[in-house]
């Protein structure tokens, strides 16, 4: 359990939290949500120990432990998989003394607690973290030095999650996760045993992966059931009865006040007047509803469509280095009303393939054709770094358009979302989402026909992801989008294409289904048996379940086998705990107990795969048997 009580907390002299309170159950996944700036991060600063408050307390348990991802990434010349393991400091503790002991019962004490905390299948489950955030088996024996900052950021994520503390902090960890990393991360925090704050505002990950969300908004702290779905429901319902109960006690106090205004003078009512003085003041005031409303994003509409296709390409292949294509093979055309969501885990060449649409890559071979006249807008997060630090919204956008007035150019600035206070703000002082309108108000200034969007959304809150739904529905041009953000994917694209395999393809199916492949890792599920109709008789009943058994026999043996398999394991590990207790092992025979430790190891990490195919294979099968 975590309880924050009365807590208040400024950062510059800005007031952030006033005397805000909320408490948290043990085991609760939280979605932590408000405004960019509303003081989530300095929450956790609060909730860390790594600032202090004005006023109130932060209390959890003292044994409990705490984690959150490194603000530094690791960019040592240890693997990948050696900083993960490292994470775990009690482990990397008993595993370095365990090498130096020579009292027979703390080495006995040792074995036991490494058995406890499952250490001798630690390997196995930082290498399924790291799978699971996009390492490949190569990748994870490879220096953190090696790869960019992004990527180590990854590591980073690992290391926190396979430490598996009590208290789980995770402050935007999609930013620098691509889609296929999103939704297994999604998958992790909705199974993760302990308590989980996270702050997101990516709407599926707040729907799926919590069970409850806090609403830091006006200083407070809010605590609602659900995700977010069910907390904008509430929310909107809390406001709707604030503002009839705002409204009853301000015609309710007005009344008093009309009262006492006529009669406070005449001496024959003065008793009732301030009698009806003293009820305003126990009446006290309901407060207002404040709603933040967020600016706008507008693209600009094309002054003139071109026929479709817009862009074809014919056997183009597309890459860096000559005789070194990243992508290849890839036939497709793009139409002037497409909406297209580019699927694929990182590093598999989508935002090279965007490159390569936009003009900025030219062809290793094939043919790549652009109507003529055609307009390409082009936005990704790198190009944050372009901007100009000193230079405000305005004196980039004037480099546009040098001849107009000041008034047309705020109002091209006022298009791209950006409030009139910001418009003479140093590009360094705005903040991550202020740049990213700016980005892309600058990227699609001259009307394009075709937007390309490359993670558009890592600096952006959830109000600001809505406005950026709408202008792309609103928008008249194709588009074609990489992003990790499923609800944006789902509300404006209506095509998916993988880049996977060093080509791009059609993906046929939906996001869901996209889900369902990344979580069980690419594996398919086998075919289900035809449904039978409710008005069969019992005798086609029982033969439709016949041939469902029958089709599901070699399933069902697969179940048995890995049944039969799990009893043995476990009655191996039985046996092998009971022999790595005894301290007389470790003072006799050392090298037979390093052994027999390893041979428990070994026989946990069977045991484990085992009982992970068991789930799978059993979930399967009862579905089939369902029909």
């Amino acid at each position: 359990m975590i309880t924050i009580t009365d807590l208040s907390a400024r950062i510059a002299g800005r007031l952030l939290l006033d005397h805000a309170s909320v408490t948290l159950p043990a085991g609760t996944k939280a979605g932590l949500v408000g405004r960019n700036g509303a003081g989530k991060s300095t929450l956790f600063k609060l909730i860390t120990g790594e600032m202090g408050s004005e006023t109130g307390s932060v209390t959890y348990p003292k044994s409990a432990k705490l984690g959150q991802v490194a603000q530094e990434a690791p960019g040592t010349e240890d693997s990948l998989l050696e900083i993960v393991l490292a994470a775990d400091k009690e482990r990397a503790a008993l595993m370095a003394e365990s090498d130096t002991a020579t009292d027979p019962h703390r080495i006995a004490e040792i074995q036991m607690r490494l058995v406890d905390i499952d250490a001798h299948s630690a390997e196995a489950r930082a290498a399924s973290i790291l799978a699971g955030l996009g390492f490949s088996q190569e990748a994870q024996l490879r220096p953190a030095s090696s790869f960019s900052g992004g990527w180590r950021m990854r590591v980073a994520l690992a290391s926190v999650l396979f430490a598996e503390p009590d208290l789980l902090l995770l402050d935007e960890p999609t930013n620098y996760l691509d889609l296929e990393g999103t939704l297994w991360l999604e998958d992790y925090v909705r199974r993760y045993p302990h308590t989980v704050i996270v702050i997101s505002h990516d709407r599926d990950m707040l729907n799926n992966a919590v069970t409850s969300i806090v609403h830091l908004d006006q200083k407070k702290l809010t605590f609602y059931r659900g995700g977010y779905d069910q907390f904008e429901r509430q929310k909107a319902e809390n406001d709707e009865l604030q503002m009839k109960a705002k409204a009853k006690n301000d015609a309710a106090r007005k009344h008093l006040q009309t009262f006492i205004d006529r009669f406070k003078a005449k001496a024959s009512k003065a008793k009732q007047a301030q009698s009806r003085v003293k009820a305003l003041e126990r009446m006290g005031t309901v407060a207002s509803v404040i709603e933040d409303h967020v600016q706008p994003i507008t693209f600009p509409e094309p002054e003139k469509q071109p026929a479709s296709p817009i862009i074809s390409v014919q056997n183009g292949a597309v890459g860096y280095e000559p005789g070194k294509p990243i992508l290849k093979n890839i036939t497709l055309r793009i139409d002037n009303d497409d909406r297209i969501a580019l699927l694929g885990s990182n590093g598999n060449g989508k935002s090279t393939f965007a490159k390569f649409i936009a003009g900025r890559l030219a062809a290793a071979s094939g043919e790549l054709r652009t109507a003529p006249s055609l307009k390409i807008g082009f936005f990704a997060q790198h190009q944050l770094d372009d901007l100009v630090p000193g230079d405000s919204p305005v004196e980039h956008v004037r480099r546009l358009m040098p001849a107009a007035p000041e008034a047309k150019v705020r109002a091209r600035v006022a298009q791209m979302g950006l409030a009139t206070e910001k418009m003479a703000t140093a590009a360094k002082d705005l903040s991550g989402g202020e740049k990213a309108r700016l980005l892309m108000g600058l990227a699609s200034f001259h009307a394009p026909n075709l937007l390309i969007l490359d993670e558009p959304t890592n600096h952006l809150d959830i109000d600001s992801r809505r406005a950026l739904i709408e202008a792309l529905n609103d928008y008249e041009g194709a588009v074609i989008l990489i992003s990790h953000d499923r609800h944006l994917i789902e509300a404006t694209v209506d095509r998916l294409w993988l880049v996977n395999n060093g080509t791009v393809q059609t993906f046929e199916g939906d996001l869901e289904e996209y889900r369902d492949l990344i979580v069980s890792s690419g594996k398919k599920k086998e075919e289900k048996p035809q449904l039978i109709d409710d008005s069969a008789s019992k005798g086609d009943l029982r033969k439709a379940n016949a041939e469902r058994r029958a089709l599901l026999a070699p399933l069902k043996k697969k179940i048995n086998e890995i049944e039969s398999l799990t009893a043995k394991l476990e009655k191996l590990i039985q046996g092998l705990d009971k022999e790595l207790a005894d301290p007389a092992l470790y003072e006799k025979a050392p090298a037979k107990a390093a052994q027999k430790a390893k041979e428990r190891g070994e026989a946990a990490a069977k045991l484990s795969a085992a009982e992970e195919q068991w789930l799978m294979l059993s979930s399967e099968y009862e579905e089939g048997m369902a029909g």
